[in-house]
């Protein structure tokens, strides 16, 4: 792997009370934003409840989002399947995947809400369950079976898709992994992607980086399936700006808005963050390893620390989308990530950041022969021309 890819994870979180229909189109506006900067990817997520995340067909998104983009990637980040038929999820990414030539995604979870699983009569067990069944089928249907099963939320009689993707043999498939080694397993079994959404935001995160791929590649062998780290994604919190105290002014913009939504709404205990005010809460980010608030140098050292810790590299930074900073503040710091973090991680021995520096340092070797080539060929255009003057006068 000698290009790491970036994205982000767009849940989206923002404030309960706002208007909606500009915060969907600020989201809009970001992903078309990160295509420009030649972002790889962009992953969005399902919510029903709660008020802070309110993208609730991420399919949806992705199709409007695909209209005003032209490479990145778009994936479900993730489709709770648990409260959905499988067959509906495959048959509606297949039509994705056609839409957008080959650039959708699927990303599969359980749905990290309680709030939002309560409403179909499911308890975190039932979706726990209903995500390792339905993936299965899933998984089924995308190889051309014909799938007859009973689950507790549906029942599929001879089963199948009636399109194959665009993508041959199949997009991107990958499932989501918080702290347990659930996720992490089912990736081996179907020999399919792991997205690591919270490994940076639990406090024994770090431990369970090297933890989760050393489960997929457990199950892989088992199942005898062939999975590639570069099918793993890394999801983790940086704001950036061009000095440290920019970017600690930046989000004091909303930072606290996001750390009271974790700690005071959302029963999501996996995603548990520590602050009582806003100093706290940017030490929380930098001294806890959960992620980067400062400079590109740090975002640099976060994500090599990661890749480190991952003890043999993964395939994908994503970025968790937050509103931390004012719209303009949160632009510029994925345009920072682009221009310096991104090329030291891309272009394995010779990156793009060290093939401009030789550049740079060959014209400097160069520039006074250079300059003193210039300065001649100056003088002597001059000379030419006085002389063509002086031979119409004669």
């Amino acid at each position: 792997m000698d290009r790491l890819r970036f994205g982000i994870f767009l849940a989206p979180f923002h404030p309960a009370g706002e208007n909606p229909t500009t915060a969907l189109q600020r989201d809009l506006d970001l992903v078309a934003h990160l295509d420009r900067l030649d972002y790889d990817e962009a992953w969005i997520g399902e919510h029903h409840s709660a008020g802070t995340e309110i993208i609730a067909s991420p399919e949806i998104f992705i199709a409007a989002a695909a209209q005003h983009t032209r490479r990145i990637k778009l994936g479900t980040g993730v489709t709770s399947i648990a409260y959905h038929n499988p067959l509906w999820v495959a048959e509606r990414m297949v039509l994705l995947d056609h839409l957008t030539r080959g650039r959708a995604m699927l990303g599969c979870g359980p749905g990290s809400l309680p709030t939002d699983s309560m409403m179909l009569g499911l308890n975190p067990t039932d979706t726990r369950e209903l995500l390792e069944v339905n993936l299965d089928i899933i998984m089924r249907l995308l190889r051309g079976e014909t799938v007859t099963q009973q689950t507790k939320t549906h029942n599929l009689v001879n089963a199948r898709l009636h399109l194959r993707p665009y993508t041959q043999p199949c997009f991107d498939v990958a499932v989501a992994a918080v702290a347990s080694p659930t996720g992490p397993r089912m990736a081996g079994r179907h020999g399919i992607g792991l997205l690591s959404i919270g490994a940076t935001l639990t406090k024994d995160g770090f431990d369970a980086l090297a933890h989760h791929w050393g489960v997929v590649e457990e199950q892989a062998q088992t199942h005898h399936q062939t999975i590639s780290r570069a099918a793993w994604r890394l999801v983790g919190l940086m704001h950036i700006a061009e000095t440290r105290d920019q970017a600690y002014r930046d989000v004091e913009h909303g930072i606290e808005t996001w750390f009271r939504y974790f700690q005071k709404t959302a029963a999501f205990p996996q995603m548990a963050v520590e602050g009582g005010d806003v100093k706290e809460m940017i030490d929380f980010i930098n001294d806890a390893g959960v992620g980067a608030i400062g400079t590109v140098e740090d975002a640099r050292a976060q994500v090599q620390r990661l890749w480190d810790q991952s003890h043999g590299g993964f395939g994908a930074m994503l970025l968790l989308a937050h509103e931390w900073a004012n719209p303009q503040a949160t632009r510029r710091s994925y345009e920072l990530i682009a221009q310096h973090v991104m090329p030291h991680f891309q272009g394995g021995q010779t990156t793009h950041a060290q093939a401009s520096l030789q550049a740079k340092e060959h014209a400097m070797g160069k520039r006074e022969d250079y300059a003193a080539q210039q300065m001649q060929a100056v003088a002597t255009m001059t000379e030419r021309y006085q002389q063509e003057l002086a031979a119409k006068k004669g």
